[in-house]
Parts: structure tokens; C-alpha cells; sequence
């Protein structure tokens, strides 16, 4: 009899040790007790044990695939960034996949319930009180829930709009598009009174080892305010916008100021040359307008330049032109700087002023009496180009070109 009333109390604690221990792993620990409420319960209602357990116990949660991994590590796998999906449609125009943010829209603590939990969606502690766990009355949250999904549809509608590009060269093409200011600096400035305008953008590829033929995308910009400050540099990402956005970052930090003649045109003529790309430019009266090529036009506009010839030859790479560029016009010497140099007055003539010259600078020093000495045969740089429009030589293309007479 004593045998099976053991066997029975045996059966009710394995019993109630089952119902308690599910969902709890034991960590053996000499001298501590159960910190599970629910455990201990059991124990003592059903097997009668009021000594402490020499265990404790730790909640333990089942394991998958999802709560294993990481987020980062969950991301790459989806987005094939490593392993064998990078080498799926080697050299291939793909469309990447790009990275979405899941919490985007969300709100945490908020849900259908409208539970208020602090710490998440409610304060924690409020005069002096820690705060239990509350829920809303029913019309806020109706009201919460209807301004979360008005959201959400507004996102939808901005995603599904597309962006109308205004100031291009032409439809296709992505130069002299007008972009969005440069982002707000570290210390707050911000850059509203800088115009930002795109000058190439272009597709490159580069080789990797595991994948192959990897595409980016390569964004020219240029940035001024039309007070003779400005810059220009180059970005490259993944994806149009991060190149573009990398770009004119980049170019507010990389400024140039440019010294203007009147406020309209640059202080002398100038020749240029960067590798295989060649630039001459004249300076012009005012109302003689923008007369060169289609990039230099739209980064003259940007510094402030209003009257100017340019021409280009040799490489016409946007490139090597914005390079070039630049580094003629920051080589130009003002009128100040050219007396300085010689030590002597500088005069220009004037159509409305006839023979007569006009001063427009003294050196700051004393002047020399000795005059610039003059070469016997000028050293003057022709272009053949103009030689032969001077004599009467060049002739146009369409001379000899038949017209169909309808």
C-alpha cells in the first residue's frame, strides 16, 4: 500500500513539475531557491514541499531561424550581398534590390488595442509615480489608428508621383538639372542661397573578384551663388539619388571664389589647357550674353558670369572641361594684382572713351619709370580658325550642300 501511494505522489509531482516547467530550462546553483512564482506554487500546493529548491530557473524561448539571426545578417541573405547570389546575372543589367525600412509607418507600443505602455508610447514615471499599463478610450483610438493610415497613403501617393525635372539641356538628359540645396551642416547652416545644378551623369563599371562586373553611377554637380562662389565635385553610389545627394554635398565643401570684372565678366582673356582639353576665353561687353559650350554656360550662371566667349578643343570629356574651367578661372589676375606685379598704372581703352585710356589700377608700391619692354615680333598664339575667318577663307559648310526645291 505504502508502495502505491509513492508511485501515485510520484505521478502528481511529475505531473505538476510538466505543467510548470514548460516554457523553463534549470541552471543548477547550490543555495538558491526558485524565482518562478508559478513553480514554486506548484510544488507547494500539490507536492506539499515548503523547503527551498537547490535550482534555479531561467525562461527559455524556442529557437528559429529568425530569432537566431540578425537583422543585418537576415538583410544580406535577402539581398543577395555575398555567397552565390552575388554571382546570379554576372554583367547582367539587373535591378538591385535595395534595402527597405520595415519600421517605416510604425509606431512602438501603438496597435488596434490602443494600449498605453510606458516606457514605449506613454511615459514612464509621472509625478514621481511609475505608471501601470493603461489603454485609451475608444475615439482616440479611432482617431490614433485614421491619422497612421492617412500617412501610410500619403507615402503611397509620393512613391507612385513622379518627379518632373526642370532646367535640363533636354528631355533625356540629366545635365543642368536643377537640384535640392546641399544638406544642413553639422552645426545647423544650411545653403539656400546656393543654386545646385547637375553637369553628367553617367553609368561605370568596375571588376570585383566574387562579383564580377559591379555597376554604379557617377554624378558630375557644380554648386555657387552667383556672387563668384563656387565648386563643383563627383559622387558615385549604388542608386542615382545617393550619387547625386553625395555630389552636391561634396561640392559645398570644395568652394572657389572667382573674381568678376563689373560684376559681369571675367578680368582678361584667358587660355587654358587640362590633359587633352583646350579652352580659350575672351573677355566680352555687357550685353554680349553667354556664348560657349552648354556646360560652361550653366557653371558661368552659377559663379555669376554673365558676358563671355568660350571655346573648346581637343576632349570636350565634362570632366576635363569643369576641371579646366576652374582652373582658369581662379588663375586670372585682377587689374590690382597686374600692378602689383609690374609696378606699374594699368589703363584700358574704352569705345566710348576713343583714344583715351583709363586708369583702373596703381600699384601699391612705387612705380617704375621704366616702361614693359615690347617684343620686335609679338608672341601671339593664332588659331587657324580665325586667321582664316579674318582673310575671307573660311567658308560655310552648307556652301556647296543642293537643296530638294519642292
Amino acid at each position: 500500500m505504502a508502495a502505491v501511494l509513492a508511485a501515485a505522489a510520484g505521478r502528481v509531482c511529475y505531473g505538476a513539475f510538466r505543467a510548470a516547467w514548460r516554457g523553463f530550462s534549470s541552471v543548477p546553483e547550490k543555495g538558491s531557491c526558485c524565482s518562478y512564482s508559478s513553480l514554486v506554487w506548484a510544488f507547494q500546493t500539490r507536492c506539499s514541499i515548503s523547503a527551498p529548491w537547490n535550482v534555479t530557473v531561467e525562461q527559455h524561448r524556442q529557437s528559429s531561424f529568425f530569432n537566431t539571426l540578425t537583422a543585418d545578417e537576415l538583410w544580406k541573405g535577402a539581398l543577395a550581398e555575398t555567397g552565390v547570389g552575388v554571382k546570379k546575372g554576372r554583367g547582367k543589367r539587373r535591378k538591385k534590390k535595395l534595402r527597405k525600412n520595415l519600421n517605416r509607418g510604425q509606431e512602438i507600443g501603438e496597435g488596434r488595442s490602443g494600449f498605453l505602455w510606458p516606457g514605449l508610447n506613454a511615459p514612464l514615471i509621472q509625478s514621481g509615480r511609475v505608471q501601470a499599463v493603461t489603454r485609451r478610450k475608444k475615439e482616440e483610438r479611432e482617431r490614433i489608428q485614421s491619422e497612421i493610415v492617412q500617412q501610410r497613403d500619403t507615402w503611397e501617393k509620393r512613391r507612385k508621383i513622379k518627379v518632373k525635372r526642370e532646367g535640363g539641356w533636354s528631355g533625356k538628359c540629366w545635365g543642368g538639372v536643377i537640384l535640392d540645396p546641399p544638406d544642413p551642416g553639422p552645426n545647423g547652416e544650411t545653403y539656400e542661397d546656393f543654386e545646385t545644378r547637375v553637369i553628367e551623369v553617367k553609368n561605370v563599371f568596375c571588376m570585383k573578384a566574387k562579383e564580377g562586373r559591379k555597376k554604379s553611377i557617377r554624378a558630375l554637380v557644380a554648386i555657387g551663388n552667383g556672387k563668384g562662389a563656387a565648386g563643383f565635385a563627383m559622387g558615385k553610389a549604388g542608386d542615382r539619388m545617393n550619387a547625386l545627394r553625395k555630389a552636391k554635398n561634396k561640392a559645398i565643401r570644395c568652394l572657389h571664389f572667382i573674381e568678376l570684372y563689373q560684376n559681369h565678366t571675367i578680368y582678361h582673356d584667358i587660355a587654358v589647357k587640362f590633359k587633352s582639353t583646350t579652352i580659350r576665353m575672351k573677355k566680352q561687353n555687357k550685353g554680349y550674353g553667354l556664348r560657349c559650350h552648354r556646360a560652361i554656360i550653366t557653371i558661368c550662371k552659377l559663379i555669376g558670369i554673365k558676358d563671355m566667349y568660350a571655346k573648346v578643343s581637343g576632349s570636350k570629356n565634362l570632366i576635363n572641361v569643369t576641371r579646366a574651367l576652374f582652373k582658369g578661372l581662379t588663375q586670372q589676375e585682377t587689374h590690382q594684382q597686374l600692378a602689383n606685379q609690374k609696378s606699374l598704372y594699368v589703363v584700358e581703352f574704352r569705345e566710348e572713351q576713343g583714344p583715351l585710356p583709363i586708369v583702373v589700377a596703381l600699384p601699391e608700391g612705387t612705380v617704375r619709370e621704366d616702361p614693359e619692354p615690347e617684343d620686335e615680333v609679338p608672341d601671339t598664339k593664332l588659331e587657324w580658325s580665325e586667321v582664316k575667318e579674318a582673310q575671307g577663307m573660311k567658308k560655310s559648310p552648307w556652301v556647296n550642300v543642293r537643296r530638294t526645291v519642292w
